[in-house]
């Protein structure tokens, strides 16, 4: 399906409404960054930084490159074509290519919020004496409210600001006090295991930074923030100036840096801490928070429980939005959070009710760590055709236009698709172990 591209007017790029101060600095690629790293994947990083110390600091580094690459795919496509990733698979696939991609998303973001939802509970819970299930439920309704009644903008500057909540991981690992050549050592001189703990490990992390919510989340904010700035018309979106690309580069590249950074430190904490104190048996968020205050001080449990609680108030509108976009889009719809909820019933309907069986889960006895493992099987299936469908995409003169990637950016793309279908492949073989 080809698609006419135009270049926007100079006049167009440079009127853009611009907010003031700190907030303007931080693009939608820092809140893509910060949902990035959830609960789920604070829990992630965390066991691994408590089973295996400073061993795995290496991955911080390699990981980069890769979620850089996957998130500016898919900004491009949003910013470029003007739709969201799934409006864009639906409109140059056919049906049977489109339906089990989002099934599996859909699936996914489900049990993602459910398993976030629990995260918070449980950290809230270290310091408020309620039952877990009683936290999620308020939590669930502060979240919806914001989706419900708040207004883009108002929501932009939230998910903003919690995304700087997750700073407090880096004065939690500056507070470990790690030895700062040993940190250097570990970082750029990788010790690779090749047990099966130690693989399916550098599975998890890879499948954790490059969960597939994260690109449809990207997309649809290009979408959304062309929207804000009086693109409403689908014409009016198509097409971006080499100007525009760049910022979205650069917008991208912070917020993977700023995520990057974030899992960094969360290793350095716990890989200092809780290692060498014996506490390897490390399995949700919370765990990790409760195991730090002996031994690196209470201040750093506060601190560690403050960003999960943070980047979950984050990390799940994005899930149960992002489902919510998804249906729409596969049903040849649109969705915006630009829309007041009697504008667009069915779309806020989604959310509403992706909220409700993410809350039910938590009820229903659900181990949140099994739900976490089943997750990261979904996501992890879905990653690497959904990557490859974006590359093809992105390579398309009738979806980008003149727009296609360069040659590094192919380069690095392919390799990252061939590493997510490797580790896909390796999880499966790890099933029949």
């Amino acid at each position: 399906m080809s698609t006419e591209i135009r270049e926007p007017l100079e006049s167009e790029t440079l009127g853009a409404p611009r907010a003031p101060g700190l907030i303007r600095k931080l693009g939608a690629g820092i809140v893509t960054g910060a949902a990035d790293d959830d609960p789920s994947a604070i829990g992630t990083y965390a066991s691994v930084g408590a089973k295996y110390g400073l061993g795995f600091l290496w991955i911080a580094p390699v990981l980069l490159p890769m979620m850089y690459v996957v998130v500016y795919l898919s900004a491009k496509i949003g910013q470029v074509y003007g739709k969201g990733l799934f409006a864009c698979i639906r409109d140059q696939f056919p049906r049977w290519v489109l339906f089990p991609m989002v099934t599996l998303a859909i699936i996914g973001n489900v049990i993602e919020a459910a398993a976030d939802l629990g995260g918070i509970g449980a950290a809230l819970n270290l310091f408020i004496p309620l039952p877990v299930p009683v936290i999620v439920v308020g939590a669930a309704a502060i979240i919806f409210t914001l989706q419900y009644f708040g207004s883009y903008s108002l929501i932009r500057r939230v998910f903003r600001w919690l995304a700087l909540i997750l700073l407090a991981y880096g004065a939690a690992a500056v507070m470990a006090r790690p030895d700062p050549v040993e940190v250097l050592r570990a970082t750029f001189l990788p010790t690779i295991r090749l047990d099966a703990g130690s693989i399916s490990l550098i599975v998890a992390c890879i499948g954790t930074s490059l969960s597939a919510y994260v690109y449809t989340w990207q997309s649809n904010q290009e979408v959304e923030e062309q929207i804000a700035i009086g693109r409403r018309q689908l014409w009016q979106r198509k097409g971006a100036s080499a100007g525009e690309m760049k910022r979205t580069s650069r917008d991208v590249l912070t917020g993977m840096i700023f995520s990057n950074i974030i899992l960094y430190f969360i290793l350095l904490a716990t890989g200092v801490t809780l290692h060498p104190a014996g506490e390897t048996d490390i399995a949700t968020a919370a765990q990790a928070a409760a195991a730090l205050e002996p031994v690196a001080g209470e201040a750093a449990k506060y601190l560690f429980a403050a960003g999960i609680v943070g980047v979950g108030f984050l990390a799940v509108p994005v899930m149960t939005t992002g489902a919510a976009y998804d249906v729409v889009q596969c049903m040849g719809s649109e969705g915006s959070l630009h829309d007041a909820p009697r504008q667009n019933r069915l779309f806020y309907g989604i959310i509403a009710l992706v909220t409700v069986v993410a809350v039910a889960m938590n009820f229903l006895g659900f181990n949140p760590m099994k739900a976490l493992v089943w997750s990261g099987i979904v996501q992890g299936m879905l990653v690497p055709p959904l990557l490859l469908l974006m590359m093809m995409l992105t390579n398309r003169p009738g979806v980008v236009g003149a727009r296609t990637n360069g040659r590094w950016t192919n380069m690095l793309g392919w390799m990252t698709t061939l590493v997510t279908f490797l580790c896909a492949a390796a999880l499966v073989t790890s099933w029949f172990l």
